[in-house]
C-alpha cells in the first residue's frame, strides 16, 4: 500500500516595501482626483479657507470616531508638536494654493505643475531626512520634469496666476511629504492624521474669519464639502502608509500617474482641451515611474 506525502503549502507570497507603497498610492491618487472634481463644484459658494475648515472639522469627527473605535486614540501623543506645527502649516498653504489654482486654470495644468513637488522632494529629503539620492531616482525625476515642460509649455504668452500658485502649492506639498516621512520614524499614522485635521481645522477657522464673514455650505454643495473631507482623509492615510514603507524619492514620483487621470477628468467634465503635447508628457511621466518602481524593486 502505497503512503500518502503531506506536502507543504506553498508559503504566502509578500509584496516588497516598494510594491506595498506603490498600491497605496494608488489609492491615494484616486483620493486626490475626487477631490479636485468636488473642490470645483463648491468653488463659486466657498473660499479656499472655508473649504480647508469645514473638511478639517468633518475629518476631526472621522478621526477621532476610527480611532476610538479601533482603541488607538492612546497613539495620539505630544512629543513632536514642533514637527507636526511645521507639516501642517506647509500642507495647509499648499492646499490653499491648490484649490484656488483648479477654479482659475486647467485641471491638467495644475496637476502637472503640483507634480514639481517630487524634485523639491528630492532637494528635501536629504537635507531634512538623511535619505540618498540614487542615480535611478535622479534620472526619474529629470524624465518626469521634461514630461511636465511638454505639458504645460510655458511661456510669457500663457502666463496666468493660476500657473504660479499651483507652483508654490507643489513646493507646500513637497514640506509636508518630507516632514511627514520624518514623522513616520517615531509616530504612528492616527498620531499625525489627528494633528492634521485638528491643527488645520483652527487655520481654516483663523483665516476664513478673518473678514469676519463664515459663509455655511448649503445643501446642494454639503455632500461635496463631505467628499472633499473623506477624500482628503483617504489620501493621506494612502500617502502616509506609503512614506512609511519606502522613502519619500520613491513615493512621491508614483503621483505622476495622476496627470493622465485628470486630463482625462477634464475633458469627460469640463470639455477642457486635450493636446498631443499632454499625451506625449504623460507618457513621459509614466515612463519615468516605471523605470523609477523597476529600479527600486530590482535593487
Amino acid at each position: 500500500m502505497s503512503r500518502s506525502v503531506n506536502v507543504p503549502p506553498d508559503p504566502p507570497v509578500s509584496l516588497s516595501p516598494t510594491v506595498q507603497a506603490c498600491l497605496w498610492m494608488l489609492g491615494a491618487i484616486v483620493s486626490f482626483t475626487s477631490m479636485a472634481i468636488a473642490g470645483r463644484a463648491v468653488s463659486l459658494d466657498l473660499d479656499t479657507f472655508e473649504i480647508m475648515m469645514y473638511r478639517s472639522l468633518i475629518g476631526v469627527v472621522i478621526v477621532v470616531t476610527i480611532a476610538g473605535l479601533a482603541g488607538t486614540l492612546p497613539e495620539v501623543r505630544t512629543r513632536k508638536m514642533g514637527l507636526h506645527f511645521i507639516r501642517n502649516i506647509s500642507h495647509f498653504a499648499g492646499q490653499n494654493l491648490w484649490f484656488y489654482s483648479i477654479t482659475v486654470i486647467p485641471l491638467a495644468q495644475v496637476f502637472a505643475l503640483e507634480f514639481t513637488s517630487p524634485l523639491w522632494v528630492i532637494v528635501l529629503a536629504p537635507l531634512v531626512l538623511g535619505e540618498k539620492l540614487t542615480r535611478s531616482q535622479a534620472i526619474a525625476a529629470v524624465i518626469g520634469f521634461i514630461g511636465i515642460l511638454v505639458v504645460t509649455r510655458p511661456s510669457p504668452e500663457t502666463y496666468h496666476v493660476g500657473l504660479v500658485t499651483a507652483a508654490l502649492a507643489a513646493i507646500g506639498f513637497a514640506g509636508s511629504a518630507v516632514f511627514t516621512r520624518k514623522l513616520t520614524r517615531t509616530e504612528t499614522i492616527t498620531c499625525i492624521l489627528f494633528y492634521l485635521t485638528v491643527m488645520q481645522a483652527f487655520l481654516g477657522l483663523a483665516f476664513a474669519g478673518f473678514d469676519g464673514d463664515i459663509a455655511l455650505p448649503t445643501a446642494a454643495n454639503l455632500p461635496w464639502v463631505v467628499v472633499i473631507a473623506v477624500a482628503g482623509l483617504v489620501a493621506h492615510f494612502c500617502l502616509t502608509t506609503a512614506l512609511s514603507l519606502a522613502p519619500a524619492t520613491i513615493v512621491m514620483p508614483i503621483d505622476f500617474t495622476r496627470l493622465p487621470v485628470i486630463a482625462i477628468v477634464g475633458v469627460v467634465l469640463y470639455a477642457e482641451p486635450l493636446d498631443p503635447f499632454v499625451l506625449l508628457g504623460a507618457a513621459l511621466i509614466f515612463g519615468a515611474n516605471y523605470y523609477n518602481i523597476w529600479s527600486s524593486t530590482r535593487s
